[in-house]
């Protein structure tokens, strides 16, 4: 394992008496590990000749000689526990740190703690981030094209980071199936963390929705869209990378995403183990022969295969679908941040050590944060952020009416969540700071042009769930005076905080205009799954419709009634048995 440290060099400090921790980090030349011994460093007593100080099994070093990197890295950072092997080599280290004292040397681990601890990010097959300065040869990042920014939702000072869990058995075997499967985006989780850097909000997305895929690029290679297509087909499909997850993900929410992490199946696995376990709980037995999780009712520490076996549960879990896995998943998620705020974890620096390798070794990320500097200052951003403020929650779906096998967006709810994560609304009880107006002149990148269509031949439907009157005659008013001809108003609609957009397959540039005419922002249109073409586009106006061409009015403040959510800082959330 080579840490990247730069060689020290000897100190000339070499013979102050007293022992350095970073002396007592040994390496074993026959597993290659490091291992704590505390005899080692030591000084030699006064009557022993000087070479008796090595280990008796070490060739002392030549005169002149310079370190190894792997000795380097040994004395500068902890890897491994336990009692020295035979035949282990001590790794000498300077001792000028430890004349500075405790305080400077507490000062020091506090930093790095900081610094490694950032926020968990684990997808459902697997992931996480911690960050530290030392590890940058770990880490894969990809250059990816996320369109015009004219077609792009509005930039903010929040922070979303979409987090990519891949079941991709490319280097794996036949171990999890799929032999060499290039994989899809089978966990997805869109991480919202606010402004003020107060309240976080994971938003899971699942894979078996059905959404638009837009046109995209990986590398050289440009791949088409698709009107109507399972959200995990917009990775590794036809060659699509994460930069066409991105895409899909700002074109579904609205809400504008500055990084991108990936993670396969054994991020989950090393991650867990490096940490020591992570506890979990089911209510009932689960012994599931897909995922091979064999579990008793109660609370168990999972690492490894049994901990990957326990995010990919699904068959035995809940209604045994997509939407039952998901809370297991928020539940690992969300108790991988507990351990990793813990004393257990923060004062041990042979687990933070391991927990950066592993994270590392696992991440593929975007090249904006492609450098473990980079990732160091992205953690130490959001690490202020209290357990109890991070609340998981689901885009509100309903089963698809044209194949129940799949999901479709819940009309208005998930509308209403996408608005107020966009527009950094909290799902959590905290003071919320105050939004500073937008510069007049500022670019409304969240509704773009309208496409160029006959308005004269699209047919629209209007219905009204403000709770105004007439609103829907009104709208259809409006867009018949701007060439819409055949608008006309429908019954009313179930009360709706925000306006929708629907469209059946094949009509979005339809639908993109009819929004526009009507002054909505282009995440208010969104795919009908129950409508054919004789349909046409249906709009449904909810509270937040002021009027054609108006401005949109404050978003919403309140979350959806019944949404799921999980919250980070909850010990007493349990897997059911599929019923």
């Amino acid at each position: 394992m080579n840490s990247g440290h730069r060689n020290r060099g000897d100190s000339a400090d070499s013979t102050t008496p007293g022992v350095d921790p970073a002396d007592q980090w040994v390496l074993d030349p026959e597993t290659g590990e490091f291992r704590l011994d505390l005899d080692a460093g030591r000084p030699a007593p006064a009557a022993r000749p000087a070479p008796a100080a090595r280990s008796r099994s070490a060739a002392p070093r030549p005169q002149g000689a310079r370190r190894t990197p792997a000795a380097d890295a040994a004395a500068a950072a902890p890897v491994g526990g336990g009692r020295r092997a035979r035949g282990a080599t001590v790794v000498p280290g300077g001792r000028a740190a430890r004349r500075k004292g405790r305080s400077s040397r507490g000062r020091r681990v506090l930093k790095w703690t900081a610094g490694s601890l950032g926020l968990v990010l684990v997808a459902g097959c697997g992931g996480a981030y911690y960050v530290y300065q030392h590890f940058n040869n770990n880490i894969s990042s990809v250059k990816v094209e996320v369109g015009e920014e004219s077609e792009r939702p509005q930039a903010t000072d929040a922070l979303n980071i979409l987090v990519i869990g891949t079941d991709s058995r490319v280097g794996l075997g036949r171990e999890y199936g799929d032999e060499g499967s290039a994989g899809h985006a089978d966990t997805t989780l869109l991480f919202h963390i606010s402004k003020d850097r107060s309240n976080a909000t994971v938003l899971s997305i699942p894979r078996d929705l059905m959404v638009t895929v837009p046109d995209c690029k990986a590398g050289d290679k440009s791949i088409p869209g698709e009107a109507r297509a399972m959200f995990n087909t917009s990775l590794g499909q036809d060659g699509r990378d994460p930069g066409c997850t991105w895409k899909t993900v700002e074109k579904l929410t609205g809400v504008r995403i500055n990084h991108f992490m990936m993670v396969n199946f054994e991020a989950v696995k090393t991650l867990s183990t490096a940490v020591g376990g992570v506890e979990v709980c089911a209510s009932t037995d689960i012994n599931d022969p897909y995922s091979h999780l064999k579990m008793t009712a109660g609370r168990h520490v999972v690492q490894g295969e049994e901990a990957l076996a326990f995010v990919r549960t699904r068959h035995a879990v809940g209604l045994g679908g997509d939407l039952t896995r998901i809370p297991l998943q928020q539940q690992f998620i969300s108790s991988m941040i507990r351990k990793m705020k813990s004393s257990d974890t923060l004062t041990n620096p042979a687990k933070l050590w391991d927990l950066a390798d592993a994270a590392t070794k696992a991440l593929t990320v975007d090249d904006g944060i492609g450098s473990v500097n980079k990732l160091k200052d992205l953690a130490l951003d959001i690490s202020r952020i209290d357990t109890k403020n991070i609340t998981f929650t689901t885009v509100p779906v309903i089963d698809d009416p044209v194949d129940d096998n799949r999901l479709a967006l819940k009309p208005n709810d998930a509308q209403q969540l996408f608005a107020m994560i966009a527009a950094d609304r909290s799902l959590t009880d905290v003071p919320q700071q105050e939004t500073a107006p937008a510069e007049p002149s500022a670019p409304a990148s969240s509704a773009p042009a309208a496409p160029q269509v006959d308005a004269a031949g699209v047919k629209v439907t209007v219905r009204n769930g403000s709770g105004a009157s007439g609103q829907a005659g009104k709208a259809a008013t409006a867009l018949q005076g701007k060439g819409f001809a055949l608008a006309v108003a429908g019954n009313n609609a179930d009360a709706a905080a925000t306006s929708a957009v629907t469209y059946p397959a094949g009509h979005e540039d339809e639908a993109q205009a009819v929004a526009a005419a009507l002054g909505l922002p282009a995440t208010a249109v969104q795919p009908g799954s129950r409508l054919g073409a004789k349909d046409g586009v249906v709009v449904v106006l909810g509270k937040d419709f002021t009027g054609a061409g108006g401005t949109a009015s404050a978003p919403p403040t309140e979350a959806p009634k019944d949404i799921q959510r999980v919250q980070a800082d909850d010990t007493n959330v349990c897997a059911a048995k599929a019923k």
